[in-house]
């Protein structure tokens, strides 16, 4: 139960965080396709995995009794998804460098309250809309990589409890069918010497 929790906490973790990643990088897709522009490889291949990250992870939350049947597997496919998005992220990571805010000073202007006056220089602050999100696109993959990590962990932990499991229900159903037929062979010999005895009486 309480893996079961852990699991869900970080599965929801990672769909609230794949899904702005998406919805960022398909506004980007869509400005490239509809200017007929092949889409940048760092844009396209961190979409494509964001993509099948979110459905994996929609898909393993709800689905969930069916996943822990399958833990091994489902801990194999996430470990998968932290490689692709650390390469995603790899692609991406000339971003991490630039600087998305720029900060200028205007000229000098004059406030007066009645008897009193000062001179204040403005500042102006503007910031690029391609660069933030992209900028966010990249922090949302690695954090995603930690997630998937997480998650491809508690999977891998219900799976190994689960064979465990199973090996001790084969271990005592072998044992109690060879008990079985040490009881059954010992009534048998037991009812051919009961046998063989009343025929030596006759």
């Amino acid at each position: 139960m309480l893996f079961g929790i852990f699991f869900a906490f970080w599965r929801f973790l990672e769909i609230i965080t794949l899904i702005p990643t998406l919805s960022m990088l398909a506004w980007f897709v869509h400005i490239y396709s509809s200017h007929n522009s092949l889409t940048p490889d760092y844009i396209l291949v961190l979409f494509i995995v964001s993509v099948l990250a979110a459905a994996w992870a929609i898909f393993t939350l709800f689905s969930y009794h069916r996943s822990k049947s399958n833990a091994l597997f489902v801990s194999f496919i996430d470990l998968c998804f932290v490689g692709a998005l650390i390469a995603s992220a790899y692609e991406l990571r000339f971003v991490s460098h630039q600087s998305c805010v720029n900060i200028d000073s205007t000229g000098p202007y004059a406030i007066t309250f009645g008897d009193f006056s000062a001179t204040v220089t403005g500042i102006t602050v503007s910031a690029s809309k391609t660069c933030t999100m992209l900028k966010a696109s990249f922090a949302f993959a690695i954090m995603n990589c930690i997630f998937f990590f997480f998650t491809s962990f508690l999977a891998m932990l219900v799976g190994r409890r689960r064979v465990d499991r199973d090996e001790k229900v084969v271990v005592t159903e072998t044992h109690r069918s060879r008990h079985s037929q040490r009881r059954s062979g010992s009534h048998r010999s037991h009812r051919s010497g009961h046998s063989r005895r009343s025929h030596a009486y006759v």
